[in-house]
């Protein structure tokens, strides 16, 4: 597969980090207008299905009776686990500690990065994902007060848990899939699981499909599920995991400025200084590859485009 360029890198990181920072306000929006599993396996399902009709363009490469497990396998970690946990987690603990759970994944990413993949882990790179945990946590202090549920703390946890594992696995099959089948089949096998609980466990007639929920599922469909996704899988495929998961600690600093935009949330000096060290936290990280890329240009060492 091609690489991507640092140009391209960089703008596909910006998209990514955009989408997946409005859907947090965005999916508290929508919440009041729907079952949370149903939501879950509905704007899945959906995603799905548009990427089906790209996907249907290369049909040769789908291998289904190769690759079904390693499909659903992702489904299960990414969609279902993910998802699903997440939703149902946030009914137990408050948002900002949820969120601060789940956003261990770029911790355990790098650290499974590192122990399965073989991606170099040195000190600054530690010191940068812990360091962007820390403005993770720092952020979303001002949602920790209250009861702090054990099974919330698990259910976030495990959410985490399964991003981690499943960028994991979808990182160790990519010689074998194509991206966009592999995004395609997760979310479609994902959407009917999520779907499926949905039906065991809540009533399809308690969702409003007022005129905003609808807008607000099809912007998710579309942009955070399935253009999200195959940006995401497409950075880790060309990159260093363990890099890529660093930035996803700018998800929740853009979460909380859309939040503040669109929810009236005001502007904290815990956010500022949380947003500091997630800066440091990315610039840490990458660090030694942009010294190792400085070096081989003044080498007169060429890269391909």
């Amino acid at each position: 597969m091609k690489k991507l360029t640092p140009k391209a890198t960089l703008w596909l990181v910006l998209i990514l980090v955009m989408v997946w920072g409005i859907n947090w306000p965005l999916t508290k929006l929508a919440l009041p207008d729907t079952p949370p599993i149903f939501f879950s396996g509905i704007r899945t399902l959906l995603g799905g299905v548009i990427l089906l009709l790209f996907a249907m363009r290369h049909r040769e490469t789908l291998r289904f009776r190769q690759n079904a497990w390693t499909y659903l396998v992702l489904a299960i970690f990414n969609i279902a686990g993910y998802y699903g946990l997440q939703t149902v987690g946030l009914r137990y603990l408050p948002a900002g500690l949820f969120s601060t759970l789940v956003f261990l994944q770029p911790i355990l990413l790098g650290l499974f990065s590192w122990m399965w993949l073989g991606e170099r882990m040195f000190p600054l790179k530690v010191i940068g994902l812990v360091l962007g945990f820390g403005g993770v946590i720092v952020i979303s202090s001002g949602g920790m007060a209250g009861h702090l549920s054990v099974l919330g703390i698990v259910l976030g946890l495990a959410s985490g848990l399964c991003w981690a594992l499943g960028t994991i696995y979808m990182k160790k099959k990519s010689n074998q899939l194509d991206s966009i089948w592999a995004v395609t089949m997760q979310l479609i096998f994902g959407g009917i699981i999520l779907n499926g609980i949905g039906f065991t466990t809540e009533k399809w007639s308690d969702i409003h499909w007022t005129t905003s929920f609808i807008a607000i599922l099809l912007f998710i469909s579309i942009f955070v599920i399935a253009m999200g996704w195959m940006i995401y899988f497409k950075l880790i495929d060309n990159g260093d995991a363990g890099t890529v998961g660093s930035y996803t600690f700018m998800i929740p600093v853009l979460s909380t400025v859309f939040s503040m935009v669109m929810l009236k949330e005001s502007l904290t000096l815990t956010f500022v200084v949380g947003l500091v060290l997630i800066a440091g936290s990315v610039y840490l990280v990458n660090i030694k590859e942009r010294i190792e890329l400085s070096t081989k240009y003044q080498n007169g060492e060429t890269f391909e485009d």
